[in-house]
């Protein structure tokens, strides 16, 4: 039986729905030395700003029941290196789409970016991280109200073609109105969700777990928030969502699409195993047979 894992992102065709999600992945070298990575849909690569950034202080990663507690900062290379260094290297051992997660603490800087990355053939997908602290106006999530979020979309959108999804952040009151308005505002997509804030302290040392205090919670303990948020947003969109958030298993790639999802990120399940976008990949076709279904877009519920 021939089974159609193919999947249609804002007009980029993918051979099958999974994307390592950004920041649990890096640009796939390190990975490709357990698998060969051409096996995936796409990649979404490593947050990148504007300038290089070390990232926060250690300990920056901190696990908890169900997940894990991230604080990492958006350690990258900076957008001038990814193009003319990573991008090209990358390209010599994964020659699938490439999604490139964009991140930044202005407009401008966001512009810059998305307008650079834009012009590079590698690149498939620009990823927006909407989740980033407004650094002009009080350090505020610009991915916490529609009127932000809209303001970047249509910033990102005047400077670039190629297809543009906004990652929205869980930590809000109506992610359906943020989503709507980013794509009144433009996005041919959206992403989420995005890590929950949360924070963990040693009570023998009674200090935080992290470094940075707080951080991102991952993993299976968020899975059904993000499948509610993708079934609330598909339902009141039209443009294709990327769903994430706690996903490790065929089954609940599978409960992503169900929900409205057209493809599915992995993200902390990477770093438990390493292998596991590839046995999601190849489990896929036994349970299509099970629910007896030929194409993953016949799952919508």
């Amino acid at each position: 039986m021939e089974y159609d894992l193919s999947v249609d992102l804002a007009g980029v065709k993918l051979d099958n729905p999974i994307i390592p999600a950004s920041g649990t992945f890096g640009f796939g070298e390190e990975f490709k030395e357990f698998y060969d990575i051409n096996i995936l849909g796409a990649i979404s690569f490593k947050g990148t700003t504007k300038d290089s950034r070390y990232g926060n202080e250690t300990p920056r990663i901190s696990e908890c029941a169900c997940g894990m507690l991230n604080s990492v900062g958006l350690q990258n290379p900076g957008i001038d290196k990814v193009v003319e260094e990573v991008l090209p290297k990358m390209r010599t051992f994964y020659h699938k789409p490439i999604i490139a997660n964009i991140s930044g603490f202005s407009v401008e800087e966001y512009q810059y970016c998305c307008e650079k990355i834009d012009k590079e053939n590698q690149v498939e997908i620009i990823e927006v991280n909407i989740s980033c602290p407004n650094i002009k106006h009080g350090g505020m999530s610009f991915g916490t109200s529609p009127e932000s979020a809209a303001m970047i979309t249509a910033a990102v959108k005047s400077v670039t073609r190629k297809p543009v999804f906004i990652k929205l952040s869980p930590n809000v009151t109506d992610i359906v109105s943020i989503a709507k308005a980013c794509e009144d505002a433009g996005a041919d997509g959206i992403s989420l969700i995005n890590t929950l804030l949360g924070m963990r302290i040693n009570i023998k040392t009674q200090k935080p777990m992290l470094a940075n205090t707080m951080g991102g919670i991952s993993g299976p303990a968020i899975f059904p928030l993000a499948v509610r948020m993708v079934y609330q947003v598909s339902h009141a969109v039209k443009i294709p969502i990327m769903g994430m958030g706690g996903v490790s298993s065929t089954h609940d790639v599978l409960e992503m699409l169900m929900a409205g999802a057209t493809a599915v990120q992995v993200g902390a399940a990477n770093l438990v195993n390493p292998y596991v976008c590839r046995d999601i990949i190849q489990n896929l076709p036994d349970e299509m047979e099970k629910l007896g279904i030929l194409s993953l877009r016949d799952l919508k519920i």
